[in-house]
């Protein structure tokens, strides 16, 4: 099962994908990639867009042992909204941009980088337990544990790679304009498409002891949040939550 969410279909590279919410038709996997990897899952959900490699998230969050990219990671400014956004981008397109072909070569390095860079700023705990919704409630810490690493694993290796393709030209963020006090803050950015069209992404920040982080993604107003916890919440139904997780670890 793919993780494109639900009323999208996937009938290969550059298919549309259209939302049960919007007439306006849902992004390719590659632009959906653009999108939450600029920080949900890539940069995300990107992500957004953008999360997990085949481990576990203890080893996800370990560090990559390489010294460019304990550096790129410190780059990264959390003390802002805004600053959270465009500090992750920068640092996620410098490496690009010096290294983009021997990513292409090796994938698992690229995996490494966003682990080494973004995982340390989505808030992936609490964008598993919204995407759960009530089963969250009734999950074990084990199941939790296992779900938070199993939907993060599938969502970098099935648009991990399309972080190749994101350039700095088609991303602009815009300065947050919310109370500076507040715990919560939404990051509004336009990401621009090969045609030259644009695309609205808007991030979902809250405020942590270690910084601002991103919990969730709204591409054109479509939350993946919310599209995940409805295609998860049906096959949790009718198979149990031990059945999405294994199957999600199985991808």
């Amino acid at each position: 099962m793919s993780l494109i969410p639900r009323g999208c279909s996937d009938h290969g590279t550059g298919a549309v994908y259209r939302s049960p919410w919007l007439v306006r038709p849902c992004l390719s996997r590659s632009e959906t990639t653009l999108t939450l990897a600029a920080i949900f899952l890539g940069l995300a959900l990107s992500a957004a867009t953008a999360l997990a490699r085949a481990a576990t998230l203890d080893e996800a969050a370990a560090p990559a042992g390489n010294a460019a990219q304990s550096d790129l990671a410190a780059e990264v400014d959390a003390s802002g909204p805004s600053r959270l956004i465009e500090t992750a981008a920068t640092a996620m397109l410098t490496a690009l941009d010096q290294h983009r072909t021997e990513y292409r070569r090796n994938p698992q390095e690229l995996h490494q980088l966003v682990n080494e860079v973004l995982l340390p700023h989505l808030d992936t705990r609490l964008s598993a337990q919204l995407v759960l919704g009530r089963h969250w409630r009734a999950a074990s810490a084990e199941q939790r544990r296992r779900f938070i690493g199993a939907f993060y694993k599938s969502m970098l290796d099935q648009y991990g790679d399309a972080l190749l393709d994101f350039t700095a030209n088609q991303l602009k963020v815009f300065p947050y304009r919310g109370e500076v006090d507040a715990q919560y803050a939404t990051v509004r950015s336009r990401v621009r498409k090969s045609d030259g069209s644009f695309v609205e992404v808007d991030y979902s920040v809250r405020r942590t002891n270690l910084g601002w982080k991103v919990w969730d993604v709204a591409i054109e107003g479509v939350s993946y949040v919310l599209s995940f916890r409805d295609d998860f919440n049906t096959e949790i139904e009718q198979k149990g939550l031990d059945h999405l997780i294994s199957r999600l670890e199985a991808e």
